[in-house]
């Protein structure tokens, strides 16, 4: 499989004058969200609620977290799935915890607005994860293609481009300057039982690449 292809990944800008139901910018933004789904399973998503300052100051709440010893994290066992070490939150780091994963949760439900007639009912998850970086020189991958688990993910790096898609047998690194909206395989499958004329969403088959320390933070719906 070839690595590196260039593609003209979509790139969707959530204009607030095209967020209200029923007007022409309102459906093309629908039609752009479903045919970026139909294509590639996966698509950028450009929305200015969520500014940089908020996202520089999550990130740098993940370093805190992340920091703190493996044996201690450990320690914090939960038997429900995507659940696990908390950490240390004082009133500042959860505020700005908060403002970021509302905003998000906001993002996501525009999006499934796009999908009236897929009805599933969700609930979501916010995770923190950071992929150790390889020695000098080498090539290393953080988490092996796959697809995801969950209906959707929001994916939100730290501006490492650690992020490719398959796209035809071709990998392509995806340089991601705000958030990527990722197709999981319910919808996939929910969509597949629909009666409609539209074509399936495909799948995103991605993985992830390890250079220069990558953290990633993900916002993923679950089924509820």
């Amino acid at each position: 499989m070839g690595v590196n292809a260039k593609i003209e990944f979509p790139v969707i800008e959530f204009r607030p004058s095209d967020l209200k139901r029923g007007t022409d910018g309102w459906h093309r933004l629908c039609k752009r969200v479903r045919e970026a789904c139909e294509t590639f399973g996966c698509f950028e998503v450009v929305y200015e609620k969520i500014s940089a300052k908020v996202r520089e100051e999550t990130f740098e709440l993940m370093k805190e977290l992340i920091a703190v010893p493996v044996e201690r994290k450990q320690k914090n066992i939960s038997p429900l799935p995507y659940h696990g070490w908390v950490g240390p939150c004082n009133q500042v780091s959860f505020n700005t915890l908060h403002t970021m994963t509302t905003q998000i949760e906001e993002l996501n439900k525009l999006i499934w607005e796009k999908w009236e007639s897929v009805m599933i009912n969700y609930k979501s998850l916010v995770r923190f994860m950071k992929y150790m970086a390889p020695p000098p020189g080498e090539y290393e991958k953080g988490l092996f293609a796959h697809t995801d688990k969950p209906v959707s993910t929001i994916i939100c790096d730290d501006q490492v481009s650690g992020l490719e898609i398959d796209v035809n047998g071709q990998w392509s690194c995806l340089y991601l300057l705000s958030f990527c909206f990722v197709v999981g395989d319910p919808l996939k499958q929910n969509t597949l039982t629909l009666a409609s004329s539209s074509k399936p969403l495909l799948l995103s088959h991605h993985q992830f690449l390890i250079e220069n320390m990558p953290i990633l933070a993900s916002k993923i719906p679950v089924l509820a």
